[in-house]
C-alpha cells in the first residue's frame, strides 16, 4: 500500500502510523473491518516492517524539522500480551534514544486503562493515548457490541489527564441508534471531560461486517453526505470553543477503500475535512450578516490568507450562497495586512464592520 505521512503542516507533529491490526481486541464491533479502513498491513509487525516504515517517513521529512511520534494504531494496543507490547515500544524506544523520535502515542479501548497500565505506558516513554470512545451514549455502545459503557471511557479519560498523558478521543457520528440529540449530548460530554483532541468519523459501512449485513437487510441507514457535514459541523462548534483541537474528520481513504464493493454504503467523501472547514466558516458567516441589511450594494470580507478557500467553501459553494443572499452586492474580499486566522470581518456601505472570531483556526 502506498503511504503519506498522516500530517502535512509544519506546524504539526509528523506521525510514523503503525496498525496493529485489531490487536488486543476482545471482541469485532459491527463496524469494523480493519483489513479496509487502515489497508495491507500484516496482522504480525515484524522489526524488518517496522524499522522500514519509520525510516521511510524520516527520510521523508529530514528537511522538515518538527516533533516525530511513532503512533500504534488499528485495534487495542493495552489489550496486547504485555511481551508483544513491550517488543513494539522497545522497537520504537530505540528511535527516541537515538533522537530520531520525540515520543510515543497509543490507540486503546477505555476498559484497558487503569494504574498499573499507565505505569507500564509511562515506563515506556508513550507520551498520548487515544481512546476509542466512538459515543457517551450506553444504548449506541450497546448496539454497536462495544463492550464497555460511557462511564468506562469518562473515567479512563480522568485516569489519564490526572498522570499528565496528552490525551485524545474517537467519536463516531450516525452509528446505529444515533440519532442528532443523541451525538449533541456525545459532544457536550466530550467537551465536559476535555481531552486534548478529537477525531470525528462518519459511519461508513464496510464489507464483511455485521453493520453491512443490516444494511443489506434494511436494517441501518447510514448518514448522507450533507447530514455527515452537518454533525461534524457541529461537533466543531461544539469542541473547538471549548479548547478540543479535532485532528481528523473522516477516514483517510485507503486504495483498500476504494475498490469497488468495498463501502457499499456511507458518506465517504475525499475532502470531507474541507466541507466541514467550509460549513463551519458559512455558519458564521451568516450570523454575521444576520446585521447586515439584504439591500446592501458592497459586502467588504476581511479574511486571513490562510482562511480563504475556508470562507469560500468547497468549490466556491459559500460565495455563490452569499451571493444568492445579496444579489445586488458587490463581493469583496480583502485578505491583506491585519487580517487576524480563523476572524471574519464583514461590513456594508451602512453597516459594520463586524467580526467574529471561529475556535479552532487560530
Amino acid at each position: 500500500m502506498k503511504t503519506t505521512p498522516e500530517n502535512g503542516g509544519s506546524q504539526n507533529p509528523l506521525v510514523i502510523p503503525i496498525f496493529i491490526m485489531n490487536g488486543g481486541c476482545p471482541n469485532r464491533c459491527i463496524f469494523c473491518n480493519e483489513r479496509i479502513a487502515a489497508g495491507d498491513f500484516s496482522p504480525r509487525i515484524t522489526k524488518s516492517f517496522f524499522d522500514a516504515r519509520v525510516e521511510s517517513y524520516l527520510n521523508w521529512s529530514k528537511n522538515r524539522p518538527r516533533q516525530v511520534e511513532i503512533a500504534f494504531y488499528g485495534g487495542n494496543f493495552t489489550g496486547l500480551p504485555v511481551a508483544t507490547q513491550t517488543l513494539l515500544l522497545s522497537w520504537a524506544g530505540n528511535y527516541i534514544r537515538a533522537g530520531a523520535v520525540h515520543t510515543i502515542r497509543i490507540s486503546t479501548r477505555p476498559d484497558y486503562i487503569d494504574a498499573g497500565v499507565l505505569d507500564f505506558l509511562q515506563a515506556h516513554s508513550v507520551a498520548t493515548v487515544e481512546i476509542g470512545a466512538q459515543s457517551f451514549n450506553d444504548e449506541v455502545l450497546r448496539l454497536a457490541r462495544r463492550g464497555h459503557n460511557a462511564a468506562c471511557t469518562r473515567q479512563a479519560l480522568i485516569l489519564l489527564k490526572s498522570r499528565g498523558f496528552t490525551t485524545g478521543i474517537h467519536l463516531m457520528a450516525g452509528l446505529p441508534g444515533d440519532t442528532k440529540e443523541s451525538f449533541t449530548q456525545t459532544l457536550e460530554i466530550t467537551a465536559s471531560v476535555k481531552p486534548d483532541t478529537a477525531r470525528i468519523h462518519p459511519v461508513l459501512v464496510f464489507k464483511d461486517t455485521p453493520l453491512a449485513r443490516q444494511w443489506q437487510d434494511g436494517l441501518y441507514r447510514p448518514l448522507g453526505l450533507e447530514e455527515a457535514i452537518d454533525w461534524c459541523t457541529l461537533a466543531w462548534e461544539t469542541l473547538a470553543p471549548a479548547g478540543i483541537r479535532i485532528i481528523r474528520l473522516g477516514l483517510q481513504i485507503t486504495p483498500e477503500m476504494a475498490s469497488e464493493g468495498a463501502l457499499p454504503a456511507g458518506p465517504l467523501h475525499r475532502s470531507l475535512g474541507s466541507l466541514v472547514h467550509g460549513s463551519v466558516f458559512y455558519s458564521a458567516t451568516l450570523k454575521l450578516l444576520s446585521d447586515v441589511p439584504q439591500q446592501a450594494r458592497r459586502l467588504k470580507f476581511s479574511i486571513h490568507p490562510r482562511d480563504l478557500s475556508r470562507f469560500r467553501g468547497f468549490r466556491n459553494k459559500n460565495t455563490h450562497a452569499i451571493k444568492k443572499l445579496y444579489p445586488g452586492a458587490q463581493i469583496v474580499i480583502d485578505s491583506g495586512p491585519g487580517t487576524v486566522c480563523g476572524r471574519i470581518t464583514v461590513s456594508s456601505e451602512t453597516a459594520g464592520p463586524f467580526s467574529a472570531d471561529i475556535a479552532g483556526f487560530d
